[in-house]
């Protein structure tokens, strides 16, 4: 890198759920996230859910599916998705709407 120059690097996680010690965690939470399919902005491609979802639940193509038997129910996918697509229902199941 030259001096006087800063350079610009793009940094990007990505995690997958995986068996841990403690197993399936999905039983753990105590609210579920719902996805309104009609909602999410599929053609912009946003993914803001699944690049902020830090257990890694949320998959990458559309429509978007979220892993049960692991999500914890944070919320923070339902905080960061821009057209509020994602609602958290109180229970481990979303049926309980």
């Amino acid at each position: 890198m030259k001096e006087g120059k800063v350079q610009d690097f793009v940094i990007t996680a990505v995690s997958k759920p995986s068996k841990g010690e403690a197993g399936k965690t999905g039983d753990w939470r105590s609210q579920t996230p719902v996805i309104d399919q009609d909602k999410c902005s599929q053609k912009e491609s946003c993914l803001l859910c699944w690049l902020y979802c830090p257990d890694g639940v949320i998959t990458r193509e559309f429509p978007l599916e979220i892993d049960l038997e692991y999500c914890k129910g944070c919320g923070i996918c339902a905080q960061e998705c821009p057209r509020k697509a994602i609602l958290m229902v109180d229970g481990r199941d979303p049926s309980c709407q």
